[in-house]
């Protein structure tokens, strides 16, 4: 049975059925709590709780840490980007943990920023440490990945694109929300990782819904290409990859090799216009929800509201 972590400024706590218990823990950073499991099964059987509407969360997966995420992982987010499934890599890149916020603080754009996307993703949460050369199997999946949480790789993509620069795109400050909860579970729940369904909107409107079923590479295949070169402690973040339906989208075939007859300059500075006119990027006090769960339930990371504004 799953375990619902919540956390606030000056104490975690557990969701059960009567509310948010608190977890008798000296713990102040995600691994450490991780370390503490006594506390946190203690606090399931706790009869004096608080209303979880009345906590004010903070990310489950608490800053510094290492914030790794897959690219291009969900098959029809690379069609929509007028690419082959079958051709694609497994590749990652870096987020700064500074871009780490609460699952309902305000996303920042900054002002030289203009096309602000959003990615929902299912974040793994490391429980284990993870040194390079460690062998991850089937077997042994579920002792690295403590739990899950809801992610939003927000992207600044006239950043990203023009230069190739993920890793500024996606590091701002309030870039990558998370949250509300860390979801523990065993060994039996995490088989149902492709069950889980991804779903956001904007202002109400709906902007992705795809299972994971849908991705390109699974949690042990990225674990184990990671374990090959990457380091990871208990309390790491590994985002997994969006699905369709990202405000960037692929022009049609012949625009895209018009396009590619053209000098880089005019190339992107016909890209950045084209995209300025595309309604979907998002608007100062745009409301962005995200949920991350499996049909029936059984599975919830929760729901993820946070407004964007725009610093001016």
């Amino acid at each position: 049975m799953t375990t619902t972590i919540l956390r606030t400024a000056t104490a975690w706590y557990v969701r059960t059925t009567r509310g948010a218990a608190r977890i008798d823990t000296d713990a102040t950073t995600t691994a450490q709590l991780l370390a503490d499991p006594d506390a946190v099964s203690a606090a399931t059987a706790r009869t004096d709780t608080v209303p979880v509407e009345d906590l004010d969360l903070l990310s489950p997966v608490s800053a510094p840490c290492r914030v790794v995420a897959q690219m291009t992982n969900f098959a029809s987010h690379v069609t929509d980007a007028g690419m082959n499934p079958d051709t694609i890599p497994l590749t990652f890149f870096r987020k700064a943990s500074g871009s780490i916020s609460g699952p309902h603080a305000d996303v920042v754009r900054p002002a030289h920023v203009h096309l602000l996307d959003y990615e929902v993703e299912i974040g793994l949460v490391i429980g284990r440490e993870m040194t390079v050369g460690t062998e991850i199997t089937e077997d042994n999946l579920a002792d690295h990945i403590a739990g899950l949480v809801v992610g939003n790789d927000v992207s600044a993509r006239d950043v990203q694109l023009p230069q190739t620069q993920f890793y500024e795109a996606k590091s701002y400050p309030t870039f990558t929300p998370v949250g509300p909860a860390l979801v523990l579970l065993d060994r039996d729940e995490l088989k149902r990782f492709t069950d889980l369904r991804l779903r956001l909107w904007v202002n109400g409107e709906p902007r992705q819904d795809m299972t994971a079923a849908d991705m390109i590479y699974t949690p042990l295949q990225a674990l184990q290409a990671l374990a090959r070169f990457q380091h990871l402690d208990p309390g790491d973040l590994l985002l997994t990859g969006t699905p369709v339906g990202t405000a960037l989208s692929a022009p049609a075939a012949p625009v895209a090799f018009l396009a590619s007859l053209l000098p880089p300059a005019l190339k992107w500075k016909l890209f950045l216009d084209r995209q300025q006119k595309n309604p979907k990027y998002l608007q100062d006090g745009d409301v962005i929800e995200a949920t991350v769960a499996t049909d029936d339930g059984t599975i919830d990371l929760g729901r993820q509201r946070t407004t964007v504004r725009w610093t001016r």
